[in-house]
C-alpha cells in the first residue's frame, strides 16, 4: 500500500471513529446499496465464488424442501450422500493452516488423537423470504448506529439485516443479533456439561418459544424488543420445573429476564442478565453472552472489523437433527467429528476487546462471522491473563421450509480445564426445530411463566 492509499484508509478510519463518537454512523449511500442487487448477496455477501473455484457463487440459496418433512417433525440432511472431499488432522494442519481459527488450530493440538475436521464441497445454502431481504435494502439507506448511555444502538432498521454492508465492527455485531432465524419458532433439546475426564451430565431437558419482534410487522416489537424465549425444564428431575423468560431490547438496560424456581414457587426478575453472568439456561455453565457464540448487550467492549477471511467453518450441519441419541454427537473432549461437516466459507473476523472502564472475566475476544447469514460460527475468548480461555462454536443447519441457515448446537471447550459443554442437542427428540404463527407478547413476560413452571 503507498503512502497516499495509507493515508486514505486512516482519514476514512479516523472519520467513522469520530462519527461513531459523536452520535451515528451513517448509513451507506443509494449507489453502494445498489450493489446488494448486483455484486453482493441481499443479506450482504459476495455472490460470486472465489478465484479457485473452492467457493461457489451463491444462487439464491437451498429452498428445496424434502415432501417427506412434515412441520414440527425430524429435519433431514439434505447432503447426506456426501463423502469428506478431505480431512484435517494435527499432523496436516500446517498446510490448511491460514483457513483455520486459532481456536480450531488449539483444539488439533490439544487433542491429536480424537480431534480432525472433515472437509465437504461448499453449498451457499443461506436464503430468507424474499421480504426480508425487501427490509434489508431498506435498512442500508436508513439504517444508523446511534451512541446512547446502553451503548451503540441500531436506529431507522427492522425486518432485515441492519447494516447489509458494515463500516465498523459494531455493525456487524448487531447483523449477527438481529440475524434472520424465523420470525417465531419452538424447539425441544438436551444441554450437556462433559467433565475433563469425559463424562457427559445432562444440564436440561427442555423446551422453548423464541420469537423476533424485529422481523414482525411492527419491526422492532414493544418497547424495543428483538429477541424473546421463554424456557422450561422437563429434566433432569432435579431441575424438572425450572423456568426462565427473556427480552432482549435494542436498548440494553431495558432487557429482562426472569426465572421461576419451583421449590421457591415465586418468579424473581434477574438484576444482571448479561454479560459475564452465568445464565440458568445453561444451569449457570455458560454466561450470558456466549450463548450461540455471542449474546447480548455490546457496551462491554471495543469492536473491530478486522475484515474477511476464507475460513473452515461448521456448515450444513444437519447431522445434529438426524442423530439418533445424543450419545452419537458427544466424544469424551468435543463433539464428535464424524457428525459435524465443515465447508469453506468466507466470514467476516471481529474483535472485541475490552471498553475503558468496563469489567469481564473474558477481555478480549474474537468472533467469526458467516458472509451469508451473518451467524458467528466460532469464536474464541481469552481471560485476564491474555491465555486461549474458550473456544466457541456453533453448528449451522440448512431449514429449506424457512428458509434460511440457522445456528442451533452450541457451547464451547474450556482449553484451561477440559471440560466442556454443549446446548440444543435435538437427537432423539420427535420434535425439533418448529416453525409457528406468532405468539402473543403476553407469552413472553413473567407473570406468564409461573404457571408453565409449576413442577
Amino acid at each position: 500500500m503507498n503512502a497516499c492509499k495509507r493515508l486514505t484508509a486512516a482519514l476514512t478510519l479516523l472519520a467513522s471513529s469520530l462519527l461513531i463518537a459523536h452520535g451515528a454512523m451513517a448509513a451507506v449511500s443509494a449507489d453502494e446499496a445498489a450493489k446488494l442487487k448486483t455484486t453482493l448477496t441481499p443479506l450482504g455477501g459476495e455472490r460470486a465464488g472465489n478465484a479457485a473455484g473452492t467457493i461457489p457463487a451463491w444462487n439464491g440459496g437451498y429452498t428445496t424442501v424434502d415432501p417427506a418433512y412434515k412441520d414440527g417433525g425430524k429435519r433431514g440432511d439434505p447432503f447426506a450422500n456426501e463423502k469428506p472431499l478431505y480431512t484435517i488432522n494435527a499432523q496436516n494442519m500446517g498446510q490448511y493452516a491460514d483457513k483455520l481459527s486459532d481456536g480450531i488450530k488449539a483444539m488439533l493440538k490439544k487433542y491429536p488423537d480424537t480431534y480432525h475436521l472433515d472437509v465437504y464441497p461448499t453449498h451457499r445454502t443461506a436464503a430468507a423470504p424474499e421480504w426480508v431481504y425487501d427490509n434489508t435494502f431498506k435498512n442500508a439507506t436508513t439504517g444508523k448506529l446511534v451512541q446512547t448511555g446502553t451503548g451503540l444502538q441500531p436506529q431507522d432498521a427492522k425486518g432485515g439485516v441492519p447494516f447489509p454492508i458494515p463500516q465498523n465492527g459494531a455493525e456487524a455485531i448487531w447483523n449477527h443479533l438481529t440475524r434472520w432465524r424465523a420470525a417465531s419458532w419452538h424447539t425441544s433439546f438436551n444441554q450437556y456439561v462433559i467433565t475433563s475426564d469425559g463424562k457427559p451430565v445432562l444440564t436440561n431437558d427442555s423446551r422453548a418459544d423464541y420469537q423476533m419482534p424485529w422481523y414482525l410487522s411492527d419491526g422492532q416489537g414493544k418497547d424495543g424488543v428483538y429477541w424473546s424465549i421463554r424456557m422450561i425444564n422437563d429434566g433432569p428431575p432435579l431441575r424438572a420445573g425450572e423456568a426462565i423468560t427473556g427480552r432482549e431490547n435494542v436498548d440494553a438496560d431495558k432487557t429482562a429476564i426472569w426465572t421461576y424456581l419451583p421449590g421457591q414457587r415465586r418468579v424473581r426478575r434477574l438484576p444482571n442478565g448479561c454479560c459475564d453472568t452465568p445464565t440458568p439456561a445453561t444451569a449457570g455453565v455458560m454466561s450470558f453472552d456466549e450463548l450461540y457464540v455471542f449474546d447480548g448487550r455490546i457496551d462491554r467492549f471495543d469492536w473491530k472489523l478486522v475484515g474477511k477471511k476464507e475460513m473452515y467453518i461448521p456448515y450444513n450441519s444437519n447431522r445434529v437433527f438426524t442423530a439418533a441419541n445424543p450419545t452419537d454427537l458427544l466424544g469424551a473432549h468435543h463433539l464428535n467429528p464424524g457428525a459435524i461437516r465443515w465447508e469453506l466459507h468466507r466470514v467476516w473476523v471481529v474483535e472485541a476487546t475490552l471498553a475503558p472502564g468496563k469489567r469481564h472475566v473474558m477481555p478480549k475476544s474474537t468472533y467469526y462471522l458467516d458472509e451469508d447469514t451473518w451467524a458467528a460460527v466460532l469464536g474464541e475468548r481469552y481471560d485476564a491473563q491474555n491465555q486461549l480461555a474458550k473456544v466457541m462454536w456453533t453448528t449451522p443447519v440448512v431449514l429449506p421450509d424457512l428458509p434460511g441457515v440457522v445456528t442451533v448446537t452450541n457451547g464451547f471447550y474450556d482449553m484451561i480445564s477440559g471440560a466442556w459443554f454443549t446446548g440444543d442437542i435435538f437427537a432423539g427428540k420427535s420434535e425439533q426445530y418448529r416453525v409457528v404463527p406468532t405468539y402473543k407478547d403476553s407469552v413472553f413476560t413473567g407473570d406468564a411463566m409461573a404457571g408453565e413452571g409449576v413442577r
